[in-house]
């Protein structure tokens, strides 16, 4: 049969044998059954380099299959590939599009690739019912193309702001239609999607600084979406004016400022790109080279202008911006602090001037906070609203200050009351009153009045002082002293009454013995102040301390006199004792009395002979009658032919009235002396003894031994010495030595060793 040779054809002529020519009906003509290449086909898609599987109808296994292509824009179908379902057969050149196989009936592809777009045919052989029938399926290969990776391309990398800059999203291939997105970055920024911008191309017209940074775009199709490396837009600009700014931070109207001695730093920015150069002037003096300017300790020389100079070296443009810095510096010290008496009232003044700027100066009290002001506040508060002891702080506050400086018044009222005292001036022409109250804040004020309670003068504070002229009668008058103080209620006050000065003596007679002390007392009874005191001789002289036996004893208000030694030629007579101040003076008068002490008893001389050489004599005397005595004086002269001649020298006192007897020495042995005794009672000398003259003394043996034993007579010399020795040594046993007789009442005087004694020696001399 004719059916069965076609189907044991080879596969190779199958495939170039259309089907539909081996169609034929049952009459055994061939029966042929055309569409048109795109009616009711189905639509499919696939991706380049991806796979699709075509299917070829449903339903039982077709007899024979055969696939064939048609390119868009073509009208030939070209051969792809058959099966017979025992073995299949594809068409080398189908490789072109991809790798093509056959699974069952349907066609798989492979790496699927752009030329196989277009219209797949497929055939089928079917046997039904006895007959052979052929079904077709038309499908259309949509080939997709993944979008490239894209890329940013600039205008104008650099562009300057205000010009205009192009941005485009290239893409090499892509399935259309391709939709586009954009990203921009600013260089410290985040990441943004720039939404209204979904075109290939990113127009930036005008171009600002805004825009600099890095862009991005995305490209999407139906297969995929791939996004580009990002792309810096390096919009230069500027300088823009500079901002200065001053660390630490102080604003004025003016400018800016700082605290004397801080660290201050100026800092200068100013919006360029690429960055500026900076150039710091001080007053139109280049200072810095650099966007900062510090100073290590502000003074008050650093106030002034300061200009920051921003240089866009890429543009070659410049800007600037000058500011005033002013150095802040406080008032010298701390705040002074003072309180001020008003009528009802205390003003409280705080003040403290200088300084840039001026200090604020606020009063706090114990009811509250008082009123505030620059450099000088006052508050008055009423003596009702005021404590003693209550504290007032004045704070005074500056910027360049981290704390309040503080000055802080205590009110209190002045102890005690007023004190009032006079003083004379230029010699008692004036009489100055004084009125003191010292203490207190405020100071007390003082004034003061007359006897009519009239002012005198002005008031004071803590001190006044009036003057008035002694020629005024000013005696008896009287003188007020007020006090006023806001804490010190009644008004105290002192008086003054003038008055001239009054005295009066311990005694108006004061005796004493010659050579005793006299006292002489005076006392000050009234009188204003300043009084002297003083002693008038008897010859109306001022008494003055000194050598002629005056002493002045001053004690308060007295004033003692006393005369030691006192002298009758001298010292007595009527003393007067005197008061004197600017008003007047007065006196009272003593009489003193120097009286003798009574005659001592009459002496005489008993005893007077030479010693050894007559370089001293021994004197000896008796007391003749009753009376006192305190001792004796022993005087000498030289004893001349006319009698009286020579002066009288003392040649001992101070002799104990006991003594009857004295040895004096130191005599002249060519001068011939006189010596006379007086008793003495106290300052009074007895009548003087009788004048006698010192007898040489009797005969002495001592030398004639001396001489015979110079003549070499060796034996009689010692005979001599052992004669003289035995009767000086036993006196009673030699005739010729008698001891004086002793005189009554008259202490026995012992002999000189040297006294005259009487030997007879003989002496035989052998030749």
């Amino acid at each position: 049969m004719v059916r069965q040779r076609a189907l044991h054809k080879p596969l190779s002529l199958l495939l170039l044998t259309p089907l539909c020519l081996l169609h034929r009906g049952v009459s055994g003509q061939p029966h042929l059954t055309r569409r048109a290449p795109d009616e009711e086909a189905t639509a499919i898609q696939g991706v380049r380099g991806g796979s699709v599987e075509l299917a070829c109808g449903s339903g039982p296994a077709p007899l024979v299959v055969f696939w064939s292509f048609t390119p868009l824009g073509s009208l030939i179908p070209r051969p792809v590939a058959v099966t017979n379902g025992a073995e299949s057969k594809v068409e080398a050149g189908a490789s072109a599009l991809g790798a093509v196989s056959l699974w069952n009936s349907s066609l798989v592809l492979q790496e699927l690739r752009e030329g196989a777009r277009g219209h797949f045919l497929c055939q089928a052989l079917h046997a039904a019912g006895g007959q052979l029938r052929t079904t077709y399926s038309y499908l259309t290969l949509a080939v997709l193309v993944p979008v490239s990776k894209p890329q940013v391309r600039l205008s104008d990398p650099s562009p300057v702001e205000g010009t205009s800059v192009v941005a485009t999203c290239a893409v090499r291939e892509g399935t259309e239609p391709v939709t586009f997105a954009w990203r921009h970055q600013a260089p410290r920024g985040p990441e943004e999607d720039l939404v209204e911008v979904t075109g290939q191309l990113l127009q930036l017209d005008p171009v600002n600084r805004t825009h600099l940074g890095w862009y991005a775009c995305s490209a999407r199709n139906a297969v995929n979406r791939l996004s580009s490396d990002g792309n810096f837009l390096d919009v230069v600009y500027g300088p823009d004016n500079p901002v200065i700014t001053v660390e630490p931070l102080g604003l004025t109207e003016e400018g800016f400022w700082a605290g004397e001695g801080e660290e201050v730093t100026l800092s200068c920015r100013a919006a360029s790109n690429p960055p500026c150069h900076y150039v710091w002037l001080r007053d139109h003096t280049q200072v810095q080279v650099g966007p900062a300017y510090a100073i290590a300790s502000a003074s008050r020389a650093h106030t002034g202008l300061y200009t920051c100079l921003a240089h866009n070296s890429r543009l070659d443009t410049h800007s600037k911006t000058t500011v005033r810095l002013t150095i802040y510096y406080p008032p010298e010290g701390q705040p002074s602090c003072s309180a001020l008496p008003t009528l009802g009232a205390v003003t409280l003044v705080c003040a403290w001037q200088g300084g840039l700027p001026a200090a604020r100066l606020q009063w706090e009290g114990p009811q509250g906070t008082g009123p505030a002001a620059l450099s000088n506040v006052t508050w008055s508060r009423g003596t009702t609203q005021l404590p003693n002891g209550g504290v007032f702080t004045c704070a005074g506050e500056h910027p360049a200050l981290a704390l309040p400086a503080l000055c802080r018044i205590t009110l209190w009222e002045p102890l005690r009351s007023p004190t009032c005292w006079t003083t004379a001036t230029v010699g008692d022409q004036f009489i100055m009153l004084s009125c003191e109250w010292p203490g207190g804040e405020p100071r007390a004020m003082l004034s003061w009045l007359d006897g009519q309670q009239q002012p005198l003068g002005t008031t004071s504070p803590s001190l006044a002082i009036h003057l008035l002229r002694t020629q005024d009668d000013l005696a008896g008058r009287e003188f007020t002293c007020r006090g006023s103080h806001p804490l010190r209620v009644p008004d105290p006050h002192c008086r003054l009454l003038l008055e001239a000065p009054q005295v009066a003596v311990a005694k108006p007679q004061v005796s004493v013995l010659e050579g005793g002390e006299a006292w002489l007392g005076c006392a000050l009874l009234g009188g204003t102040p300043p009084v002297q005191l003083l002693w008038l001789g008897p010859q109306r002289q001022q008494v003055e301390a000194g050598p002629s036996g005056f002493m002045l004893h001053p004690e308060g208000a007295q004033l003692h006199l006393s005369i030691r030694d006192a002298d009758p030629a001298r010292h007595r007579g009527a003393y007067q004792c005197v008061a004197r101040n600017a008003l007047g003076n007065s006196s009272r008068s003593v009489l003193l009395e120097v009286l003798r002490y009574p005659a001592p008893p009459n002496v005489t001389i008993s005893r007077l002979t030479y010693g050894r050489h007559r370089r001293e004599v021994q004197l000896q005397w008796a007391v003749r009658g009753p009376g006192n005595l305190t001792g004796f004086l022993v005087q000498r002269r030289a004893s001349v032919p006319s009698p009286g001649a020579g002066a009288w020298e003392t040649a001992a006192s101070d002799i104990e009235p006991e003594s009857r007897g004295r040895r004096l020495g130191g005599l002249d042995p060519g001068v011939r002396y006189a010596f006379r005794v007086l008793a003495l009672n106290h300052h009074t000398a007895g009548h003087p003894s009788e004048v006698k003259i010192p007898a040489d003394p009797p005969f002495s043996a001592y030398p004639a031994v001396l001489g015979a034993a110079g003549t070499g007579v060796v034996v009689a010399t010692v005979a001599s010495l052992l004669v003289f020795q035995y009767a000086a040594r036993h006196p009673g046993t030699v005739p010729c030595i008698e001891p004086p007789p002793a005189t009554p009442g008259v202490e026995p005087v012992q002999e000189a060793t040297d006294a005259p004694v009487n030997v007879t020696i003989t002496v035989t001399a052998t030749p």
